[in-house]
């Protein structure tokens, strides 16, 4: 197949710049992937597609406040994303202005408290950098970082918080996993009360879900690899799902490349904690999940190649032409669907 086949016109006014004030006040279309058939709905709307003894998995990773700005001795801003832990206290980070942070540059943020001297360049011309500081690196990031948020956003986000689900937990991710900011505690507990499972995976989102598919013919792109795990609690809850006649339902593509990453040919799945290049497009056989709560991605992007795995590629590219239609907003902070 060619990255083509996964073009959609997409107005550049569409794409959501800010949350919504209430996270599940945004709008939900509902897509039959048999029958290509479209419902449009809100997300607070949700349990009209879940049953009794359904199992929703959701994705814990929370977002790190990777992008520091910073500045040289001799004056002039450096702008770092950390991307990922290296070891005895390197990262390997992004760099803006790259001319600027050559090997040996010192780099100084906040006031002083964390330092950073570019230790060597990447083969991809990302820097390996190595932080000095007193006390815990986390803490530090907490206080001097900002949200790494994708580069189609360029609005400032008065609350670091909305890039957050309400559910995060484990610290890792240079990308927040969107499809789960639709989900408040509330609406959680409701779903819950409904006699529905609710269970997490972690899946550590990596900078390279926004990395472009190069390739025109879709095979050849190389997938970029992520941190995932899956607790021995969610295991049993989605075998027992299984076995009993439930359905499990992913919330997220990252919740859904965990699931099928490790899932075996009846569809279990055991503890697991490992890395995952897994690149699901048409022709993939699912396993182990049987619908999907997602966002709207980005055209000729490895996403939207993965929801048309799941609902077919002409219900894929007729739902997202009808949602461009009905003035939904889209990526990040956009409106969500369900496939199902």
């Amino acid at each position: 197949m060619n990255k083509s086949d996964f073009y959609f016109d997409l107005p550049e006014r569409l794409i959501a710049q800010t949350p919504l004030k209430n996270r599940d006040a945004s709008r939900l279309l509902h897509l039959d992937k048999e029958m290509g058939e479209i419902e449009h709905r809100h997300f607070y709307d949700i349990k009209q597609y879940l049953r009794k003894g359904d199992c929703l998995v959701l994705n814990n990773s929370r977002v790190l406040p990777a992008r520091l700005i910073g500045s040289r001795p001799t004056g002039g801003s450096v702008e770092l994303v950390l991307l990922k832990d290296v070891g005895d206290g390197c990262w390997e980070c992004l760099s803006r202005p790259g001319r600027k942070t050559r090997p040996g540059q010192e780099i100084i943020f906040g006031n002083g408290e964390l330092t950073a001297t570019v230790q060597s360049v990447t083969d991809g011309g990302n820097r390996i950098v190595k932080f000095s500081f007193e006390g815990i690196f986390l803490e530090v990031l907490e206080k001097l970082g900002k949200m790494p948020l994708p580069p189609y956003i360029k609005e400032e986000l008065e609350d670091s918080e909305r890039y957050q689900t309400v559910y995060s937990k484990e610290l890792g991710s240079a990308a927040a996993p969107t499809a789960g900011l639709h989900f408040t505690e509330a609406l959680l507990q409701e779903i819950r009360d409904m006699g529905v499972n609710v269970c997490f995976v972690t899946l550590h989102v990596g900078l390279g879900t926004f990395r472009p598919v190069k390739a025109e013919r879709i095979e050849d792109h190389e997938m970029h690899s992520e941190f995932c795990m899956i607790p021995a609690e969610t295991a049993k809850i989605i075998n027992d799902t299984k076995q009993s006649g439930g359905r499990i339902i992913a919330v997220g593509t990252t919740s859904c490349r965990t699931l099928e990453s490790f899932a075996k040919e009846d569809g279990t799945v055991e503890e697991t904690a490992a890395w995952t290049n897994i690149f699901i497009y048409p022709g993939y056989k699912f396993k182990c999940i049987d619908a999907l709560i997602t966002n709207f991605h980005l055209p000729e992007s490895t996403l939207i190649m993965l929801v048309s795995a799941l609902a077919g590629r002409e219900n894929i590219l007729n739902a997202y032409n009808e949602a461009v239609k009905e003035e939904y907003r889209f990526f990040s902070f956009g409106d969500a669907m369900i496939i199902e």
